[in-house]
């Protein structure tokens, strides 16, 4: 099941307003989701925009992925940011010597054998 955090669209005809949920992927825009994270007006300053941070870093630590608009949203709330910093890095590995393998039938150049021809005895 591959989650997606998406607007559903809301609202009456020319006025829309949106909700920030978390849905599977494979639901209609604006049919059935999982959990409901925020909601967007339009017609606001993107200042006003609702998002609650616990529930939107859950899905984000699940693995879910949000959309590009829904992106842009949690960037301006510095969600993302938070969750960015959250993450645990990544186990680097050891400096080690990367395996270069030498071939040494390479390094020595043969000279060209002259081929041995057998004169079938007549």
């Amino acid at each position: 099941m591959s989650v997606k955090i998406r607007l559903a669209r809301t609202g009456r005809h020319g006025t829309a307003t949106f909700r920030l949920v978390a849905a599977d992927s494979r639901f209609a825009r604006d049919g059935r989701y999982i959990e409901q994270v925020g909601y967007y007006d339009p017609q606001l300053p993107l200042e006003k925009v609702v998002i609650d941070e616990a529930i939107a870093l859950k899905w984000l630590q699940l693995g879910a992925q949000p959309s590009d608009s829904v992106r842009t949203l949690l960037q301006l709330n510095g969600v993302l940011a938070k969750f960015f910093a959250s993450r645990k890095p990544k186990s680097k590995k050891k400096d080690k010597k990367p395996f270069v393998k030498t071939d040494k039938k390479s390094e020595v150049k043969k000279e060209p054998t002259e081929k041995k021809t057998k004169k079938k005895a007549e």
